[in-house]
């Protein structure tokens, strides 16, 4: 009489590291929300002046 032999396991998939993880999850959490309104203005945009309007110089 022969002794059974063990069934093989079967083969264990690579594991994922915590940090490829957290990444993919911010990464989701960062393309699953929608996009944020952009910030209401304060007051008049500053006047630059043109380098065309500038005085040059002697």
């Amino acid at each position: 009489m022969t002794a059974a032999r063990p069934m093989p396991r079967p083969a264990t998939p690579a594991g994922v590291s915590m940090r490829d993880l957290l990444a993919s999850c911010a990464a989701a959490d960062a393309v699953s929300q929608p996009p944020r309104a952009p910030e209401p203005r304060r007051g008049p945009e500053p006047v630059t002046a043109r380098a065309e309007d500038r005085p040059r110089a002697a």
